[in-house]
């Protein structure tokens, strides 16, 4: 039984009737679902009526080219298999979308290698497109800092890194606690770059991003006509994860019931699609995260005990900003030092007042907080003798602090630098600080800007394309 194939629905269309029948009953003995027909009509069928995860078509097909079945694949990975070695076949089968060619004749345990590989190309598709839809870009001045008061923090990770090497099968769970902005989603990616999974995809979800009626789809896939726009087969992010890593950021935000579907995938390494009547296996390494004790909402009822309980094996909760203070100066130094890169300037210093500024404020919105501000004085500041008018050490608003009314948010000390600014840029910045204040929830992040969601949504399309 080989675990990519088992539950899978295969399609086999070949004219040659031993080969078929060899085809069809190796990948059954394999642990998956093959339907197997001889000519193009039939294969069309198939193509249009089931839901398919791999297709292989012969090129000669007694009523017509195999080649012209792409067309009627929709999200299905098609490995067209050629004759005599047919590299021109094989070129024009691949400019045509096909994932892969095999020529013939070949041996049958080749085609799990294929079949792996044309999974794993799915995988990075979804991936790279889930990226593109949910990640507006990243500041130069993310990369993680352990500084003296994180030394205990960065032992347990360590710890779980090498036990890790250990383990046989799937790996346990992570669960990261803290405050928003405290950079959970930062060590999410150092555990994954720095584990045996970094080669592996990494797949970030913001849960309490994903439209409730999405949220399913988006995580465990759907098959072909579960819904009405449900044109084709489409993996979820477990899958698009598969033999790496799915952060699952905010995940209290998920409902019940995909808590339940969510736990069933970390201890049996299972999952079912919207639609789909067969558990497929998947073995994705799941980080989570949430800036609320989930102790206290699974006693409260707002979160599933069992899956808290599941959660809460190797957790790691990552300190405030506040609770750091002796980190700050130094913390401040590595955030300028990756932005100055990004904006292009020789370097970035501290004034006395700037030190002051920083070691005074309680930094309520932690190490993102701190990020924006030092971003914020290289671009409108004297990045040579920084400081930060927008902070105030009494605890109020940028704008109170400057001296202006606390329903102003434009600073009034700002003033246009000579080049002038890009307005677009400026609007995307503005949505980014919206969605971030919003803790990723779209619909609430539009009422923050009076806009609609689908504004924000075009906006960060936009950006992503660029």
């Amino acid at each position: 039984m080989n675990p990519l194939l088992s539950g899978r629905e295969i399609l086999v269309v070949e004219d040659e009737p031993l080969l078929r029948k060899r085809l069809a009953r190796f990948l059954e003995e394999e642990g998956a679902s093959v339907t197997a027909v001889s000519t193009f009509e039939e294969g069309r069928n198939a193509l249009r009526s089931l839901s398919l995860d791999f297709a292989l078509l012969d090129v000669h097909l007694p009523d017509g080219l195999g080649l012209d079945l792409l067309e009627f694949a929709g999200g299905v990975s098609c490995v067209v298999m050629t004759a005599d070695g047919g590299l021109e076949t094989a070129v024009e089968a691949i400019k045509r979308g096909a994932a892969d060619y095999m020529a013939k004749p070949f041996e049958l345990q080749e085609v799990p290698l294929i079949l792996g590989r044309c999974a794993s190309a799915k995988r990075t598709d979804r991936s790279r497109e889930h990226r593109i839809e949910m990640e507006a870009g990243s500041n130069g001045g993310d990369g993680l800092y352990f500084g003296k008061s994180l030394q205990g923090l960065k032992k347990s990770l360590e710890r779980i890194l090498a036990a890790d090497l250990r383990v046989t099968g799937r790996l346990p769970p992570v669960l990261l606690e803290g405050e928003t902005g405290t950079g959970k989603s930062t060590f999410a990616r150092w555990l994954h770059a720095n584990g045996g999974r970094k080669g592996a995809e990494l797949v970030v979800v913001n849960c309490a991003a994903l439209p409730h009626e999405l949220a399913e789809s988006e995580l465990f896939g759907h098959e072909k006509g579960a819904f009405t726009d449900a044109k084709s087969k489409r993996i979820g992010l477990f899958e698009a994860a598969d033999g790496g890593t799915l952060f699952l950021d905010e995940i209290a935000s998920l409902s019940p019931a995909l808590q339940a579907k969510v736990l069933l995938a970390i201890e049996e390494g299972k999952i079912r699609r919207v639609g789909g009547a067969r558990e497929i296996l998947v073995d994705a390494r799941v980080i989570a995260a949430s800036n609320r004790d989930l102790q206290e909402l699974a006693r409260e009822g707002s979160f599933r005990e069992d899956l808290y309980h599941r959660l809460n094996l190797l957790t790691v909760r990552i300190p405030p900003l506040r609770d750091r203070k002796e980190d700050l100066l130094a913390l401040v130094k590595h955030i300028a030092a990756g932005l100055a890169k990004r904006y292009q300037i020789d370097g970035f210093a501290l004034s006395e007042l700037g030190k002051r500024q920083i070691l005074d404020h309680d930094w309520p919105g932690n190490v993102r907080e701190l990020a924006h501000e030092v971003e914020r004085a290289i671009v409108l500041g004297d990045p040579s003798n920084a400081d930060f008018p927008s902070l105030d050490t009494g605890g109020g608003s940028p704008a109170q602090a400057a001296g202006g009314p606390s329903s102003d948010w434009l600073n009034p000390l700002w003033e246009f630098p000579e080049t002038g600014i890009d307005l677009e840029e400026a609007i995307d910045r503005l949505v980014e600080r919206a969605i971030e204040a919003a803790g990723g929830n779209v619909s609430r992040a539009s009422r923050l800007l009076r806009v609609p969601r689908d504004y924000i949504r075009y906006r960060k399309k936009k950006r992503a394309g660029e």
